[in-house]
């Protein structure tokens, strides 16, 4: 089964690979608190960096009947670049087989700090149902996944979508920004010792955050039974991002009687991506898979 879904990856992998992406500008009317003076984006070795424009690139389904579900991306790489290709890209091909349409998020990190990367997950989670048909989509099915600080993002989207820290004014507002369901990869959580990952609070929150940023951008501490249904992934080798930050979560989630599922492995370490040989590890995608078909997201949307 392993060599299969590999193979269908690398498969579908060559076939994107030849069709042009969709691009969407988060932010047509102007990017908000824009700065003028951090230079032009960095992207090489699948890493982008120094982001000022945010977008997202939708990678359609790879079946001939998309199932109306939709997840957005969110790469990890410590608030400070983005792993695109491991975390985004070749996540959104591995859902693309299962005829999800994936939307690999390019957000603001460290040059900007909070609010800024939520501001633009949220924004992306309104774009998405707010054009719903245009994009073939369910705008009750739409999911964020993350990775590292990336799973940080997208649990800041199932805790503080009605924070007014993540809305600009914008017309836009009005619509939900409430993800319908999360999936985190070894993800950050906390902002507190001892799990916390320093370098993700410094470059989100500064050298010197305050109690109350710190408090807010806890996220285990923000989880309340509007929080969606969520899936975490994390391993015992993670030497980056404790484990204990995933725990912190579902016992947060569970308190609070939000349907969740957790799966901790032995093996592979931090951004392990879609690695094989990592033991059972590097079968979570199954997981993962068994998990999205057992809530109803992998059927064909009526």
């Amino acid at each position: 089964m392993k060599k299969t879904l590999i193979t269908l990856i690398l498969g579908v992998s060559a076939t994107l690979a030849n069709a042009t992406p969709t691009v969407i500008p988060l932010w047509p009317e102007g990017v908000p608190g824009a700065k003028a003076d951090i230079g032009p984006e960095k992207i090489g070795g699948g890493y982008n960096s120094n982001v000022s424009e945010p977008t997202l690139t939708m990678i359609g389904p790879a079946v001939d009947h998309p199932n109306g579900t939709a997840v957005i991306i969110c790469p990890g790489g410590g608030y400070v670049r983005m792993s695109t290709a491991r975390e985004g890209d070749q996540y959104a091909t591995w859902l693309s087989t299962l005829g999800v349409t994936s939307f690999v998020l390019k957000y603001r990190m460290q040059e900007y700090g909070h609010p800024a990367p939520l501001q633009d997950v949220l924004r992306a989670v309104r774009m998405l149902r707010s054009r719903a048909a245009e994009f073939n989509i369910n705008p009750a099915r739409i999911g964020v996944m993350g990775s590292s600080a990336g799973g940080h993002l997208a649990a800041s989207a199932g805790t503080l979508f009605d924070n007014p820290a993540g809305r600009t004014g914008a017309a836009m507002d009005a619509v939900s920004a409430r993800p319908d369901f999360l999936m985190l990869m070894y993800p950050v959580i906390s902002m507190q010792e001892p799990a916390v990952h320093a370098g993700s609070r410094k470059a989100l929150l500064g050298a010197t955050p305050s109690s109350e940023a710190i408090q807010l951008m806890s996220l285990e501490k923000q989880v309340t039974a509007a929080t969606p249904p969520t899936l975490l992934i994390h391993t015992q080798a993670d030497q980056a991002v404790p484990v204990e930050n995933s725990i912190l979560f579902y016992q947060a989630l569970t308190k609070a009687k939000v349907p969740a599922e957790m799966y901790l492995f032995e093996h592979g370490g931090h951004g392990m991506g879609m690695r094989d040989g990592l033991g059972t590890s590097s079968l979570w995608p199954r997981r993962a898979e068994e998990w999205l078909r057992d809530r109803g997201l992998l059927t064909q949307a009526k």
